[in-house]
């Protein structure tokens, strides 16, 4: 059975002090490259934060969604999955794990 988690999400925030133009950066889970999000044409302000849905579209967080049917990041404490961001010339610019027991 599969346990569907459409709330669940990746917040970026832009803690430059110019805008970054996010098309072909690529969000995804490194524990095993899946799903993976590449970014359209966006330009995300200084101090602006953008959310990615599993699989939701929240148009007032940007209208992002991995598009994924279940649940995307593993809360098991001795598992934690990593979201990456990666640029697009593919180098991991920023990485979080999930907090265990979310």
């Amino acid at each position: 059975m599969l346990r569907s988690e459409s709330d669940e999400y990746v917040q970026l925030l832009n803690t430059t002090a110019v805008e970054i133009d996010l098309a072909g950066w690529v969000l995804r889970d490194t524990a095993d490259d899946t799903p993976s999000f590449a970014f359209p044409d966006y330009q995300l302000r200084p101090s602006g934060r953008i959310r990615v849905y599993t699989d939701e579209v929240h148009p007032e967080w940007g209208g992002f969604t991995f598009g994924w049917g279940r649940s995307v990041w593993n809360n098991n404490p001795s598992e934690p999955d990593t979201a990456g961001l990666f640029n697009p010339q593919g180098q991991l610019v920023s990485a979080k794990s999930y907090p265990p027991g979310c």
